[in-house]
């Protein structure tokens, strides 16, 4: 009798043992999932980071109830704008997958770099970006019309976010955003959907920055690696749960 207990005993054991594991798995919270991310803001601690062309973090980026914000209160002197772009700048990356959440007021714009050198005057000068922006009240509060390669979503001023499928939420709001990015394709997500997809370098992404806003910028996409940034566009901005996996 004691045997067939301890047999039943084992038989639960290992039983718990595979449903928890299999649980893991489709929740996609295994430890070896979650080992190959790199976690650059953790709500925590702003380490690694620090201003675009500068070895220092302004004290307008802070952290206020675990996200990563600009302190508007705090804004630099009046020939400057916001707290500056930041950079992760502990690890250049090449080959990724990025995940971010964010929310932003209405009006608001700003922006996801990565493959990002420094040296030049901004950015946007060297830098590819996801586009974040307020798609359901620029317009509106700045009077102006948008593009499409302007809205949130896009591969700014290269390639529009498909809008027939993109799900963007209201100024306020969490959104998540997540870059894949390889030589053979690179990927962008907002709020789980695809909106864009194109090939770095190819003919078409060659084609459209000779014919686009980057004709006159001659180093605009050049790089393979670089330091992941985030813009400032002097309107407040959170950021949550940046993580990054190498591929």
């Amino acid at each position: 009798m004691r045997h067939i207990i301890f047999i039943f005993s084992l038989f639960l054991i290992f039983s718990c043992k595979s449903t928890s594991d299999l649980s893991s798995k489709v929740d996609g919270k295994s430890d070896t999932a979650d080992s190959e991310w790199i976690y650059l803001f953790d709500g925590t601690s702003l380490d690694g980071w620090r201003n675009y062309n500068s070895q220092e973090l302004s004290a307008q980026w802070v952290i206020k109830d675990g996200e990563l914000t600009f302190d508007t209160e705090k804004r630099l002197e009046a020939d400057k704008r916001g707290g500056g772009d930041l950079i992760y700048g502990k690890e250049e990356f090449d080959n990724f997958e990025l995940y971010l959440e964010w929310k932003i007021p209405e009006g608001g714009n700003s922006g996801v770099f990565y493959h990002l050198k420094e040296g030049y005057g901004g950015p946007p000068e060297v830098s590819p970006e996801y586009q974040l922006l307020d798609d359901l009240k620029w317009e509106e509060i700045n009077n102006a019309k948008l593009a499409d390669w302007q809205k949130t979503g896009a591969d700014y001023a290269m390639y529009s976010a498909d809008e027939s499928i993109k799900k963007v939420k209201p100024a306020g709001e969490w959104n998540t955003t997540r870059i894949i990015f390889t030589p053979e394709k690179a990927t962008y997500f907002l709020n789980g959907q695809k909106t864009v997809e194109f090939v770095p370098w190819s003919e078409d992404w060659q084609e459209r920055k000779m014919k686009g806003k980057w004709k006159n910028v001659k180093d605009y996409g050049k790089y393979k690696t670089g330091y992941i940034g985030l813009q400032d566009h002097d309107s407040p901005i959170w950021f949550r749960e940046i993580k990054i996996k190498k591929l």
